[in-house]
């Protein structure tokens, strides 16, 4: 049985999402003008795709895209980041935190990639034509945590897929 993964592509104003169950991706849009209400429907909507209601139990694991070392401090995608690991702690699911130039060297095999790379990429491993960036981050970021729990959705060279050994797993995922 495929485990489940889900991917999440953070952002206060987009996120992007990759289901469990192989979904269509999805993404979160909210507005400046509904405030500090965006983190909440952001958590909703998270902690919704975060549960298996088939099987009435957390999700495996969530792939979230770390912030960029230079943004680390940065308040409002902190925000984010900070509600939606606050909805995956309560469902219990534990959740793995991947730099954009590992994500990228995983998809591309260049860790410098930029967004038409990773969506070309994308569409010549697994033939899907995403236009939105924040999906196709998230298609990837499922598709690393598909990988490291030994069910990958694609054929990728050991290079690419040895960057995905200088993430910092949960404990719950061995590799």
């Amino acid at each position: 049985m495929t485990p489940r993964v889900i991917g999440l592509d953070l952002s206060l104003t987009a996120t992007g999402i990759a289901t469990w169950d192989g979904r269509p991706t999805s993404t979160i849009r909210t507005l400046a003008s509904d405030g500090d209400q965006r983190l909440r429907s952001i958590m909703v909507t998270v902690r919704a795709d975060a549960w298996d209601y088939i099987n009435s139990e957390p999700i495996e694991l969530a792939v979230i895209e770390d912030l960029p070392t230079h943004a680390h401090g940065a308040g409002i995608t902190g925000m984010v980041h900070g509600a939606v690991r606050v909805a995956l702690i309560e469902r219990g699911v534990p959740y793995a935190l991947i730099p954009p130039a590992t994500l990228k060297k995983y998809a591309t095999g260049r860790g410098n990639a930029t967004k038409p790379d990773m969506r070309m990429a994308l569409f010549q491993r697994a033939g899907l034509d995403l236009r939105d960036d924040n999906q196709v981050d998230a298609w990837w970021l499922r598709a690393a945590g598909l990988d490291v729990l030994g069910h990958p959705l694609v054929d990728l060279p050991k290079a690419q897929r040895e960057a995905l050994t200088k993430v910092s797993w949960p404990a719950a995922v061995a590799q």
